[in-house]
């Protein structure tokens, strides 16, 4: 039944669920209304069989005059009935004798026990011949007898019939005008649900993210129209970024490529023509194209780094390691890249939890950022506070301008005055990917006196955890000048 109710259309059971709900508190309804005026017929009937009782002076004529006999309970009688009831006479004995009626009446425990004077009055409900019968048995003053009056119930049955009949009816209509206002309220109801499916569907189609479905009140449709629409915008940002990225590698990529071809191109045509290069002129042309390639496999490898999702696994097993090993690490690699620059370091111990070859990837390129903006002889002070975490990268170099710093992390974003200078302009958007990754912060900000101070904070420890063993190398920190 219930993968029944399941295949149907939303809108079919919807109403035929309001209908079956309307059927069950009209058909509840009705019985409560039919049981409340059955109860009030036979009161009814009662009040008359109290209200019409025969007088006790003239029964007692009855009985004087012989017109009151025992009869079998089979035989009819044709005394006529002033009264209209069924009227006989019970003694203490528990027999009977007819009145007036048509058909004697079952004596019962309770009638007896009136005639002897046990109860004041008895009143039950009998079935003689086939039909039932409303009985009042009460004591007939001055004799050991008691009188029965009785009605048949076929009075009020009739009533309850046609009663029954129109509720009935009523009923019917009201569960058949009820599935038509369950049809129209679904069709109304889910027109907004009908709105999100042609637009999922159109979506699915065409893959067109542009589409936005109207919102209109705070209901439960509401929310998940604004949900799409929230969503259908978060899936188009998506695909503008990356067809952006695409966009900007390509652009990026073009360049190194350019120039590979152009020195290739020189090579081959120097050996075709039998003209080969003066030595110098080779060597120097051969270790363009090695830069060349290497910078292409640099790029390649940001664009590698940044095409994985946050929530993707980074590219080695996240433990705890110590920020000032790194960040030592990352010093003695940037001085390798920038020998005329100095560099003084205070690494306090900082122990954090993260991918330890991703995050020394971003010192390291938080260092080669400070480095290519150093001006020939400059200094770069590098500083790790053992209380707080923070990494402080300093240099003095011109310094990032107010109106390009929320650009700074933005990927293949260089600034107008390095992009003569070599890099993709990827490396501070690894650094925030990756210190992002690990839970921290990272800001860049005018350092006073000139220059640029780099702030990278990561949650931590100033000492490792009790499992994680002391690491070697890198010592606690300390300053030193190179």
């Amino acid at each position: 039944m219930t993968s029944r109710l399941n295949s149907l259309p939303l809108r079919s059971r919807l109403a035929l669920l309001v209908a079956v709900a309307v059927a069950v508190a009209v058909a509840a309804c009705s019985l409560a209304a039919w049981l409340l005026v059955r109860a009030e017929l036979v009161d009814s009937l009662d009040d008359a069989l109290h209200a019409n009782r025969v007088p006790d002076s003239r029964l007692i004529e009855l009985v004087r005059a012989g017109q009151c006999r025992a009869v079998p309970e089979e035989e009819r009688l044709d005394t006529p009935n002033p009264f209209d009831s069924t009227v006989q006479l019970v003694d203490r004995d528990g027999d009977r004798c007819m009145a007036f009626g048509e058909r004697p009446l079952p004596v019962s425990a309770d009638d007896v026990a009136v005639a002897r004077g046990e109860r004041a009055e008895a009143l039950h409900t009998v079935t003689a011949g086939g039909e039932e019968y409303r009985v009042l048995t009460t004591p007939l003053r001055g004799t050991d007898a008691a009188v029965t009056v009785a009605r048949p119930m076929a009075e009020i049955d009739q009533s309850l019939d046609t009663l029954a009949l129109v509720l009935g009816l009523v009923a019917a209509t009201g569960v058949l005008g009820a599935a038509g206002a369950g049809v129209l309220l679904a069709r109304a109801g889910l027109r907004p649900v009908d709105r999100l499916t042609d637009a999922v569907e159109h979506v699915a189609r065409t893959e067109d993210l542009a589409v936005r479905i109207p919102v209109d009140g705070d209901d439960e449709i509401a929310r998940l129209s604004r949900s799409f629409n929230a969503m259908t915008a978060a899936l188009a940002t998506s695909r503008d970024l990356q067809q952006q990225l695409i966009a900007d590698a390509g652009h990026e990529l073009r360049t190194p490529l350019t120039s590979l071809r152009t020195n290739i191109d020189l090579l081959v045509r120097s050996e075709q023509a039998a003209r080969p290069l003066p030595p110098g002129d080779r060597r120097e042309l051969l270790e363009s194209v090695r830069a060349q390639i290497g910078e292409l496999a640099a790029l390649i490898g940001d664009l590698q780094e940044l095409s994985r999702p946050d929530a993707a696994p980074a590219g080695g097993p996240v433990e705890i390691t110590g920020l000032h090993e790194i960040a030592e690490r990352a010093v003695e690699r940037a001085r390798l890249r920038g020998s005329d620059i100095t560099i003084t370091r205070d690494l306090a111990p900082w122990y954090v939890r993260a991918e330890p070859a991703a995050l020394e990837r971003a010192v390291v390129n938080l260092l080669d950022n400070a480095v290519k903006f150093s001006p020939p002889g400059g200094t770069i002070d590098v500083r790790l506070d053992g209380s707080t975490g923070t990494l402080r990268v300093r240099d003095r170099g011109p310094g990032i301008p107010e109106d390009e710093l929320p650009h700074v992390f933005d990927r293949f974003w260089r600034s107008p005055s390095a992009r003569s200078l070599p890099g993709s302009g990827l490396g501070l958007s690894i650094v925030a990917r990756t210190v992002r990754r690990s839970g921290g912060e990272i800001a860049l900000h005018p350092a006073p006196g000139g220059g640029t101070e780099a702030v990278l904070r990561l949650p931590g420890a100033p000492v490792p955890p009790p499992e994680t063993p002391g690491r070697s190398g890198g010592g606690p920190g300390g300053t030193a000048t190179g």
